[in-house]
């Protein structure tokens, strides 16, 4: 069974302080970074991420789909707006599947749990991407130190071999 986590883009980039910053500078690096974190998390978590971005307003927009690290990022079309993406998208996915959406909006969220997924709202899916992050270098920080030399892996013989060949016999 495959996890999923749906991320309302723009929603949860305006509920991140350093995003929210970042967006007053350039909405296309906080959009990048917010793809950047969640292909992270993704990498850690191992579930799938799809991070889905309004593009309703944009004159012609056709919508586009692509992957980003690992991340599926999904822009509506013109006149679609990203709620009625995840909507559809909650409602594709299989049965068995558990699936999240990280969104702030309320609304979207009752929507998205009367079809079966869970909600986090923005505070929860950036404190949960904390911890994750804080345990992954913590468990990095552990396995560096229970590192063991290379040579200790080897067999006698092996040692015996590569010493030869390093004293050119």
């Amino acid at each position: 069974m495959e996890d999923y986590l749906i991320v309302d883009g723009y929603n949860i980039m305006n509920g991140w302080p350093e995003l929210a910053a970042l967006q007053e500078q350039s909405l296309e690096h906080a959009r990048d970074k917010l793809v950047e974190i969640m292909g992270n998390f993704q990498a850690l978590r191992g579930n799938r991420v799809v991070v889905v971005f309004d593009a309703h307003l944009v004159k012609g927009s056709a919508g586009s789909r692509e992957h980003v690290g690992g991340v599926e990022v999904i822009f509506s079309r013109e006149g679609e707006t990203a709620d009625s993406v995840i909507e559809r998208l909650v409602g594709q996915l299989p049965p068995e599947a558990v699936v999240s959406v990280a969104t702030s909006d309320w609304a979207e969220q009752r929507v998205v749990m009367g079809k079966g997924a869970l909600r986090l709202s923005a505070r929860e899916l950036y404190r949960m991407v904390q911890l994750v992050t804080a345990e992954a270098k913590e468990n990095a920080g552990k396995r560096g130190r229970e590192r063991r030399p290379l040579d200790m892996h080897l067999t006698e013989r092996m040692r015996e071999t590569l010493e030869h060949w390093r004293r050119g016999k």
